[in-house]
């Protein structure tokens, strides 16, 4: 390891067109590669020139990420996140990547309070990784007319990437008060008037206002099933499409009311229409 610290960091050093804007991408991944190999607690010289690199490449982050946030205050956010989209985007996973640090780094989240234990039925919160959020966004082609709810928003990464990159509005529905807490700070924060947060039962949605329904599966069994049953019913008076990712999108693909609007690609958030 010591080797690879080394030949790494004696790169790294010479390597000063990362500090440039457009690195980004590989500035993050050659941030990963020096957490892989160089030890926090390590001391000696050659970890104090691997911080050193780290605090460069942080610093022309943090710069970056504040040059997006203020362009996403004046409404430039699908421009100013354009890093994001390559050809990679849709690539079928849920493993997290480049994205997501950028979208960390961009989104001003605090540190939500103690969340409460996990009633039944509902699954322990993970974000949707940023690469499939923007595959999403962009097949949905969403105008100002359109309302994506997601049901079981968690900290909000969905509905406030939907207000950044569309001009849609993006609803949040979330059982817990600490993660809507968070979540509505960072609208606030970003001057995001079309993103909100409602602290809520998803079993309580109000489902005539979404015309599009986003679910990373957010619980299962019978809270899933009365869900669905409500989205169901409220397929019965107008259309409007529903998006699946992780184990609830096997269950929307059996929904009689529901027909796959793609072809099945695994690992990708998958769309269905309401059957008129």
């Amino acid at each position: 390891m010591g080797d690879a610290l080394l030949a790494l960091v004696e790169a790294l050093e010479h390597e000063r067109s990362l500090d440039a804007p457009d690195r980004l991408r590989e500035r993050i991944e050659a941030l990963d590669r020096l957490d892989a190999l160089a030890p926090a607690e390590d001391e000696g010289a050659l970890a104090r020139r691997a911080r050193a690199i780290r605090q460069r490449l942080e610093a022309a982050n943090a710069l970056q990420f504040e040059a997006i946030r203020a362009a996403i205050r004046r409404g430039g956010g699908r421009d100013a996140l354009g890093l994001a989209d390559d050809d990679e985007a849709c690539r079928a996973g849920d493993a997290y990547d480049w994205r997501d640090e950028l979208v960390a780094g961009v989104l001003p989240f605090g540190e939500p309070g103690e969340a409460a234990a996990l009633a039944p039925e509902m699954v322990f919160y993970q974000p949707t990784p940023a690469r499939h959020v923007f595959d999403l966004l962009d097949r949905l082609a969403l105008d100002a007319d359109d309302v994506l709810v997601d049901l079981g928003s968690g900290l909000g990464h969905v509905p406030l990437l939907t207000a950044i990159r569309t001009p849609a509005r993006g609803i949040g529905i979330e059982i817990e008060p600490a993660y809507v807490a968070v979540a509505r700070a960072c609208a606030q924060a970003l001057q995001l008037a079309n993103a909100q947060f409602v602290h809520g039962d998803a079993r309580a949605t109000d489902f005539a206002v979404g015309s599009v329904f986003y679910l990373y599966t957010p619980f299962t069994g019978s809270v899933l099933r009365r869900v669905l049953d409500a989205l169901r019913h409220e397929a019965l008076c107008r259309a409007f499409r529903v998006c699946g990712f992780g184990p609830c999108t096997g269950v929307l693909a059996a929904e009689p009311w529901l027909a796959g609007e793609d072809a099945p690609m695994h690992g990708r958030v998958a769309i269905f229409r309401t059957r008129c």
